[in-house]
């Protein structure tokens, strides 16, 4: 009667054990407790830290509701069928509000389920509405109209978009050359120019630079037609002092020779 009694004992000390264990939890930093009933969805959810519940009825499913981040890449045509290759990163969390609907709609593997495919159809139809070179030119709209796209698919699962960045644009190898091909041009045409708006500009400095002379000797010759000495003034400044030795009929004499001895010295 005494072992009897004591297994019993025991078998209700378990009991109570297993109770007390199994009547709480604790959820994870960053994570929502998802109430289950018999499996299930109750739709009340726990916050992170201690939580109680009703032994061996209801069970509690993490989620984690920190930013999250998917990567894919995409190919499709451009508005100019060009084949482009898009690298895109998506940051993402789930709304602790809703993610209660998440797990009951869509299951804790919602990533490859929604996230990935809406990431997929949203690059590939935002790739088409541009052509290639406006892809480079306009990337930031480009990035917006994406963001837009796929907000519109997630948000009303339950999934906030955060931020999305356009990894890299990938395209042919025949657009890759024609861009270069035109980049090539453009900096020819600009080198050509410039250099014409360099001759253009040497050109009105020989013409400024002789109309300057034109006029200095327009200036010069009213003066000596107004006073005749000035040339016989520049003459004694040019003069060394020494006579000619030979002189002839059309000689400009610098003294007036017959006027010498009226100059004696007195």
């Amino acid at each position: 009667m005494k072992s009897s009694s004591a297994v019993v004992g025991a078998t209700l000390l378990l009991l109570l054990a297993g109770l007390a264990l199994s009547s709480w939890g604790t959820v994870s930093a960053g994570h929502r407790g998802i109430v289950l009933r018999m499996g299930a969805v109750t739709g009340e959810i726990k916050g992170e830290g201690f939580y109680t519940k009703t032994p061996w009825i209801e069970q509690v499913r993490e989620l984690d509701v920190r930013t999250q981040k998917e990567q894919v890449e995409s190919e499709g045509a451009s508005k100019d069928l060009q084949t482009v290759s898009a690298n895109v990163a998506l940051n993402f969390s789930l709304d602790p509000q809703k993610c209660a609907h998440v797990y009951q709609t869509i299951g804790a593997d919602y990533m490859p389920k929604v996230v990935a495919p809406a990431m997929q159809e949203s690059i590939k139809s935002v790739v088409a509405q541009f052509t290639a070179e406006e892809m480079i030119s306009r990337r930031e709209l480009v990035r917006e109209e994406m963001i837009r796209l796929i907000s519109s698919k997630l948000t009303p699962l339950g999934i906030r978009i955060e931020a999305l960045s356009i990894v890299n644009f990938t395209f042919s190898r025949s657009f890759n050359e024609a861009i270069e091909a035109k980049v090539t041009a453009e900096q020819n045409a600009l080198a050509a120019k410039n250099l014409l708006a360099q001759k253009q500009y040497e050109a009105q400095q020989a013409i400024a630079i002789a109309k300057g002379k034109a006029e200095a000797m327009e200036i010069e010759s009213a003066a000596l037609a107004k006073n005749p000495q000035v040339l016989q003034l520049r003459a004694l400044e040019r003069w060394n002092g020494v006579l000619p030795m030979v002189t002839g009929n059309g000689a400009i004499p610098f003294l007036d020779v017959m006027d010498l001895p009226n100059r004696s010295p007195r």
